[in-house]
């Protein structure tokens, strides 16, 4: 059975819970919550939920003496931000659940430009705006983390009442990264009619964080997951994200195995064709992904060597989460 709530009455029954998923990055979550403690609200009309993702004794020392009004929880083990969001919504207060990222910083009227937006429905949810703030000449990883803003409903700024979450069952936590868990929700939502508002003056600002060396490789992994979102919601998938097999790379990765077997067999021809062929796909993939990004040395080397591991990462972990999830998405 649905539990019901009761709707707006007065400022004191407008609580609005924040929850916060994080994973050892202090510093960062430290930012978010200073923009929290600045929001102009009436600061009894919300409350912050800090859940980390696992065990950090440090974090939790940090963030418990700098900012004692937050509600901050550990999970006992790693389970992913799906789950972390779960066990704070689960035990927030609020009418309103707001989720936000650790690494994202809300306008100081986040949380107001929410809360007159609220017009008492028992179900619904509202994605608000994010921003990407980038430099002149940004990176690939820079560039690609930008087109959050352009995204329809993420978590470093969606909004949904705890009715609609217990409808829809939450976050599904088979999602263990940082990935199309928050598209499920809004394909769950979706499914269930329950309306998704946009809400243009809600503002959360989304700096890109410094990552190591060769990211975008370690980042293929997350391909897995378009695997379940695709066998979940084949129709919602294909109309909203619309992603087809990866072509381009089953190329790539021919020609590179056609250099191999030319090689060994002695067969010039093949060996000729297939590293034409390879070179081609791969001067246009580099030279695609260094389009409007920096032309630093290191950063140049670094598309060079990742744009010939890429294609053979991606294919591989798209082909593991077709297998891990039984699917034909390949």
């Amino acid at each position: 059975m649905v539990q019901t709530f009761t709707p707006f009455l007065s400022p004191k029954d407008s609580l609005i819970s924040v929850v916060i998923p994080t994973y050892r990055r202090p510093e960062l979550l430290s930012k978010c919550l200073k923009a929290l403690r600045a929001q102009t609200i009436d600061k009894e009309l919300f409350e912050v939920i800090v859940v980390h993702d696992g065990q950090d004794i440090v974090s939790e020392k940090k963030i418990k003496k700098s900012f004692p009004e937050v509600r901050y929880y550990s999970l006992k083990e790693n389970k992913g931000p799906a789950a972390a969001r779960n066990y704070g919504w689960l035990n927030a207060k609020g009418i309103l659940i707001a989720f936000t990222d650790d690494d994202c910083v809300p306008d100081k009227n986040w949380l107001n430009d929410i809360r007159i937006s609220y017009h008492n429905e028992a179900e619904v949810a509202f994605a608000g705006k994010v921003r990407v703030p980038l430099p002149e000449f940004p990176t690939d990883f820079e560039l690609n983390t930008a087109r959050l803003a352009e995204a329809a409903f993420i978590t470093a700024n969606c909004i949904c009442t705890k009715a609609a979450l217990l409808r829809v069952g939450g976050f599904d936590e088979r999602f263990k990264m940082a990935w199309r868990e928050d598209s499920d929700l809004e394909f769950k939502l979706l499914s269930e009619n329950i309306p998704i508002k946009k809400l243009e003056t809600a503002l959360v600002i989304h700096p890109v964080r410094k990552v190591p060396w060769g990211i975008s490789i370690k980042e293929q992994k997350k391909g897995m997951f378009n695997a379940l979102l695709y066998k979940k919601f084949p129709f919602l998938y294909r109309e909203k994200i619309g992603d087809t097999p990866p072509y381009f790379y089953y190329l790539m990765i021919v020609f590179f195995f056609g250099m191999i077997y030319g090689l060994i067999t002695s067969q010039a021809q093949t060996l000729e064709i297939s590293l034409v062929g390879y070179l081609f796909s791969f001067v246009l993939f580099a030279f695609k992904r260094l389009k409007n990004t920096s032309r630093r040395v290191s950063h140049v080397v670094e598309i060079l060597v990742t744009s010939i591991v890429i294609p053979f990462a991606s294919v591989y972990w798209q082909w593991y989460g077709a297998y891990k999830y039984r699917v034909l998405f390949i």
